[in-house]
């Protein structure tokens, strides 16, 4: 059985021991009945890891940490994903698998086609769960650093932002006569990939691309999902890029 890894939301310092955050405590204790003395990892979010002991004092538990493991399964380039948001529960599966497959961020997009709108404390609860899941998923499969999802804004807001590289960032559309493949560059160590939700994006918002300049790209001869695009997208990128 693989050692129980946990992201901790305080600082962590080897050799120290530290009280555990209620939650991941429970999750540790109540959830998956660890014992005392069992081998966990924590990790900070700050990079790499720490072997500890997980100690049991009732409801509450603690951690005595061990060395500063430095390791990391980050990808060789960086990718963000712009995604639609999509209908149902489809972005706890798009946010999960993106973490797993190696994306750095997340920024959902209320596109002009979105079904679900988010707004108030709907839209507050809704990001704390789509964090939840992007820490959960970091636990799961070895990465020592939480994917950023960002808050969601429009396209347009999105765009406006001026730290946007047009050349680096790429528009899924099925429409466009380039392919993936193409529209890579050999110096690129940085790609942000626009997927729309259900229904694509709209007309005003594919002329606000044009606008901005940004390189529209398919992949392959079929129609994706909104939820199979992004990670098609990130898994094809990386296996053209060579990035681990």
């Amino acid at each position: 059985m693989a050692t129980p890894r946990f992201f901790c939301s305080k600082p962590l310092t080897a050799h120290t021991t530290i009280e555990l955050p209620e939650a991941l405590a429970h999750h540790a204790i109540r959830v998956l009945r660890l014992k005392p003395d069992s081998d966990i990892v924590l990790f900070d979010g700050q990079g790499g890891q720490y072997a500890a002991k997980l100690i049991i004092d009732g409801k509450r538990g603690h951690a005595a940490l061990g060395d500063h493991d430095p390791i990391e399964a980050e990808l060789d380039g960086r990718i963000t994903l712009v995604q639609g948001i999509p209908s149902g529960d489809k972005m706890d599966w798009i946010i999960e698998k993106a973490v797993e497959l190696g994306a750095i961020r997340l920024v959902p997009i209320a596109a002009r086609r979105s079904v679900l709108q988010l707004t108030g404390e709907r839209l507050r609860k809704r990001l704390e769960h789509w964090r939840r899941i992007a820490q959960a998923a970091s636990e799961q499969s070895g990465r020592n650093r939480i994917m950023d999802i960002a808050d969601p804004l429009s396209l347009e807001r999105y765009l406006a932002d001026g730290a946007i590289d047009a050349a680096s960032t790429l528009l899924c559309h099925p429409g466009s006569s380039q392919s993936l493949a193409q529209a890579l560059q050999a110096e690129q160590t940085e790609l942000t990939l626009l997927v729309g939700p259900e229904g694509g994006w709209s007309d005003e918002e594919q002329d606000l691309v044009a606008r901005h300049k940004l390189t529209a790209v398919s992949f392959g001869k079929r129609v994706l999902r909104t939820e199979t695009a992004g990670l098609a997208l990130i898994a094809a990128v990386s296996a053209l890029r060579g990035w681990s």
